[in-house]
């Protein structure tokens, strides 16, 4: 188990290409935004659902 985690380690260290810092900044932004906006878009179709169905049990009862 030792063994594999020190390969895994060395790997990481010689076979792995890391993206620059800058890079990595702006990725995260990217990923932060879209995160954002599909969170809304989710919450206003969780929104209209939610009166569509307030509406439908209000007709019914």
């Amino acid at each position: 188990m030792i063994d594999y985690i020190k390969e895994s380690f060395g790997e990481l260290k010689a076979n792995v290409t890391w993206t620059s810092w800058s890079e990595g900044q702006r990725l995260m932004v990217v990923v932060a935004v879209f995160s954002i906006i599909f969170s809304l878009i989710i919450w206003g179709i969780d929104s209209v659902f939610g009166e569509l169905i307030k509406l439908y049990f209000g007709v019914i009862s």
